[in-house]
């Protein structure tokens, strides 16, 4: 088995994280690869390959996130484009959509046995078109288009010849089950189970006391415009900044071809997140 090593050396823990992830997995007889502008940062390691990210990703079997969130986002988007599994080991502050924390490296044995199971994540497209050209991004999380400075802003959302919304708020969070947990459930969204297929979408500080959260069935292809002779709107996909919206813009969001493949070491890793990190303050 050939397995990526994708580590965030900014995170506490991870480069102690990546040395034990390395000597166990070629203890163990794996095929270790990570990134060339890594290597001069890597640990001590025996027998890793360095290469272009997509080089090595397009090789590999596993990809291995070291990191928090964030970490384990970036690495979906390799995992997702190559359909290749992930697996994020958190040494960061949440770690929701990591199935083991770093003090839990034992249980990487599973790879070896095979007993993990694999939970199939869906995700977006937003397609993004400037000027007659369309751009393609996917998100694990969400795409949202927001206001400059918190201004407010009118948007418009059809699904074809039919207007389903017109909201006047700070901005728009269009998310997965997986993005559910994360900016839309600080805009007030509900929490949703990863493996129901839909799209959500959130207002951000809608002017409104009716405005709420929207579920739309995943076959939906749902087509934004906003009202920019106030203020600028930009858009953003999974935290990256794409660009700014202008008149002639277009951006549509829809369900993507392509599936993240999740591992998951107990076969509860949502719920534990749940109940671990999100209630924990609660309780």
């Amino acid at each position: 088995m050939d397995i990526v090593i994708h580590p965030n050396f900014s995170k506490d823990n991870a480069f102690e994280t990546t040395s034990k992830v390395c000597s166990m997995l070629h203890d163990c007889g794996m095929g270790l690869y990570s990134y060339t502008k890594l290597s001069d940062r890597f640990p001590p390691a025996e027998g890793i390959v360095f290469g272009e990210e997509d080089d090595v990703c397009r090789k590999a079997d596993v990809i291995i996130a070291i990191g928090g969130d964030g970490t384990i986002l970036e690495a979906s988007h390799y995992a997702s484009r190559y359909d290749k599994l992930l697996l994020g080991i958190n040494t960061g502050r949440l770690g929701f959509m990591a199935s083991l924390e770093y003090d839990e490296l034992h249980k990487l044995s599973v790879l070896l046995s095979g007993e993990y199971t694999v939970q199939e994540r869906m995700l977006l497209d937003c397609v993004y078109t400037v000027g007659g050209e369309e751009q393609v991004f996917t998100a694990l999380n969400d795409v949202v288009l927001s206001s400059r400075f918190g201004h407010i802003a009118d948007f418009t959302v059809n699904i074809g010849d039919m207007t389903v919304s017109r909201t006047r708020a700070d901005g728009l969070i269009f998310s997965t089950p997986t993005g559910s947990t994360a900016y839309a459930l600080s805009a007030g969204g509900p929490i949703l189970s990863p493996d129901i297929r839909c799209i959500q979408m959130t207002p951000v500080c809608s002017h409104s006391l009716f405005s709420r959260t929207m579920i739309f069935s995943p076959d939906k292809q749902l087509d934004v415009t906003a009202d920019i002779s106030r203020t600028e709107i930009f858009l953003t996909v999974d935290g990256i900044a794409i660009g700014s919206i202008s008149e002639r813009d277009t951006v549509c969001i829809r369900r993507s071809e392509k599936v993240l493949r999740l591992m998951d070491i107990e076969g509860d890793m949502f719920f534990k997140a749940v109940n671990t990190k999100l209630m924990t303050p609660m309780k």
